[in-house]
This record gives C-alpha cells, sequence and structure tokens, in this order.
C-alpha cells in the first residue's frame, strides 16, 4: 500500500473571497466552489453539523490543488495568525514562480508581508517567505539557471 499522489492541502479561513482572489493573484484557478455539510461530512471530519463553504484552486500545471473552507458551524477555532515559521504545525505553502521580484512586487502593492527578505541559495533557486491572507505563510522560489 503506498500513496499515489498528493489529493490537497486544505486551509480554513474566515475571510474566503480574499483569500481566493489572494491565490488567484498567485496564479491559481478556481475549479469548483459550493457549500459542503450534512451526516456524511460529520462522519468524515468527526464533528457534528458541519456546514462549510470550500473554493478549490489548482496551481497551472493542474498538480497541485488546493482546498479553502470557511467554517459556519461548528464555528472555526482561532490561533496565532502572526506565528513564525519555527511555529509546530503546517507552517507554511511553497510554490514555483518565473519571476520572484516581480511576483513580490505585485503582493507588496497589495499589502502583503515580505517575512524577510528575497535570498540566492546557491545557484539554484531565489527564495522568499511572505504573510498573506489568514496569516498563511508562502514561500516563492524561482529556480535559476
Amino acid at each position: 500500500m503506498t500513496i499515489q499522489r498528493m489529493e490537497n492541502v486544505g486551509i480554513v479561513v474566515e475571510d474566503l473571497a480574499a483569500t481566493t482572489a489572494f491565490f488567484v493573484e498567485l496564479g491559481l484557478t478556481v475549479v469548483g466552489e459550493g457549500p459542503v455539510g450534512g451526516d456524511w461530512v460529520d462522519r468524515v471530519v468527526g464533528l457534528q453539523d458541519v456546514r462549510v463553504d470550500i473554493v478549490m484552486l489548482n496551481t497551472p500545471d493542474g498538480q497541485g490543488q488546493l482546498e479553502l473552507m470557511r467554517f459556519h458551524s461548528p464555528a472555526a477555532r482561532t490561533g496565532d495568525r502572526n506565528a513564525p515559521p519555527n511555529t509546530l504545525g503546517i507552517r507554511r505553502i511553497a510554490f514555483s514562480v518565473d519571476d520572484i521580484d516581480a511576483t513580490v512586487a505585485g503582493l507588496e502593492a497589495r499589502g502583503t508581508e515580505l517575512l524577510g527578505g528575497v535570498e540566492q541559495y546557491e545557484d539554484s533557486y531565489r527564495l522568499c517567505y511572505i504573510r498573506g491572507p489568514e496569516g498563511i505563510i508562502i514561500m516563492l522560489a524561482e529556480k535559476l539557471g
């Protein structure tokens, strides 16, 4: 028994529209959206009376999928949106970009926070961390050469 592929990464958010717009700006495409709920969802996630709106997004290559979720019931639990990258748990999502400087400039113009700086790793990559809506940390990677 082995894993075939990663199905998706799920992120619980408060502002579904703003977070969706952020990822669309990065280049992901909305491939589905709508409400989810019912007994089968309750049984899958181990919660009662689940009512959630979801948006499914694909990466440009069609290989990666992101699921954004806005819980109406039960209410989402809050966490530290400003947690640093070394906090236990899932801390970031990484995306490859063609032009890291242009991507960062476009995101900063919309209020996205650059956590450190854009740095080069050997002769392989230029990398940076940004903090998007809902405190989501994104690593951008531009492959060199």
